[in-house]
C-alpha cells in the first residue's frame, strides 16, 4: 500500500484519466487497502460496478443505504446480485424510521427543495456518514458517470470530497459501453429497465424516461439530481 495516499491523489487524478476502469480499481485497492469501500444502490446498471470491483477485490465492503422507500423489485434484485457475486454487503438504514419521519415532517419529497434536502440528509447522507465512520473508510468507489447528468459532467476519475477520496472507475463510460459490459458478462439490468426506467431509487422520486426528458429529470421530478452524497456541501444543517 502507498505510504501517503493523500499525496498520490493529485497525481492519480491526471494519470488515471486515460487508464482502464479495471486499472482504476486496482490503483484504489493498492493505495487504500482495507480502508476502501464501495457503494451500490442496486439501481438500473449497478451490476456493472459490483462485478467490475469484486473481480479483483472480492472482500471489499459494499455499502447499501436502505432508505426504507425502495421498490420491492429493488430488494429482490439486491438479494440476487448479493448471492451471485458473493458480496460483502453492509446495509445501513436511517436512524429515524419512515413512519416517524412522515408523522413529524409529512411527505418531505413533496415539499420542494428544502423538504427534499432534509429527506436526503435523514435517509442517505447521515447513514452514509455513519458507514464511513464505522468501517474506517478513507476512500470510496462509486459508479458515477459523466453521461448521467450535468452535475457530473466535470467530475474527475479521483478527487477529494470533504474528508474522503472518491474514485469513479467508469466515469467516462457511456450507455453503450455499459450495455456491452453487461452482455459480455451475462449480468442483469434492474428489472425496471424493461419498463422504461434509466435510474431507480426511492419509489416516490423515480420516474420513467419519457420523450423529451433528460436522464436527470427522472429523479425528484427534475428538481434535484444529487441527493447530497456526491456533493462537497452535502452535509445539511439538520439533526435527527
Amino acid at each position: 500500500m502507498t505510504n501517503s495516499p493523500l499525496v498520490a491523489v493529485p497525481t492519480a487524478a491526471l494519470s488515471l484519466e486515460n487508464a482502464t476502469a479495471e486499472d482504476r480499481v486496482l490503483w484504489a485497492a493498492e493505495c487504500f487497502g482495507d480502508r476502501l469501500v464501495m457503494t451500490t444502490s442496486f439501481g438500473i446498471q449497478s451490476a456493472v460496478m459490483l462485478h467490475l470491483v469484486t473481480r479483483t477485490t472480492p472482500d471489499i465492503p459494499v455499502v447499501f443505504i436502505d432508505t426504507g422507500y425502495l421498490f420491492p423489485e429493488t430488494y429482490h434484485f439486491a438479494d440476487r446480485l448479493t448471492d451471485r457475486l458473493k458480496l460483502n454487503l453492509k446495509v445501513y438504514n436511517p436512524a429515524m424510521t419512515a413512519a416517524r419521519q412522515e408523522a413529524l415532517y409529512g411527505r418531505e419529497w413533496e415539499q420542494g427543495i428544502q423538504g427534499i434536502e432534509r429527506y436526503n440528509f435523514i435517509n442517505k447522507i447521515e447513514p452514509m456518514e455513519r458507514a464511513v465512520r464505522e468501517l474506517g473508510a478513507t476512500a470510496w468507489l462509486t459508479g458515477l458517470r459523466r453521461a448521467q447528468a450535468s452535475t457530473r459532467r466535470d467530475l474527475k476519475v479521483v478527487h477529494r470530497q470533504n474528508k474522503i477520496t472518491k474514485v469513479h472507475p467508469i466515469i467516462d463510460w457511456d450507455n453503450r459501453r455499459v450495455y456491452h459490459y453487461l452482455k459480455e458478462h451475462d449480468l442483469p439490468y434492474h428489472p425496471f429497465w424493461e419498463q422504461g426506467y434509466v435510474s431507480v431509487g426511492d419509489w416516490h422520486s423515480s420516474s420513467k424516461l419519457l420523450e423529451g426528458m433528460t436522464e436527470e429529470e427522472t429523479r425528484f421530478g427534475g428538481l434535484k439530481r444529487e441527493c447530497g452524497l456526491h456533493e462537497n456541501s452535502g452535509r445539511a444543517d439538520y439533526q435527527i
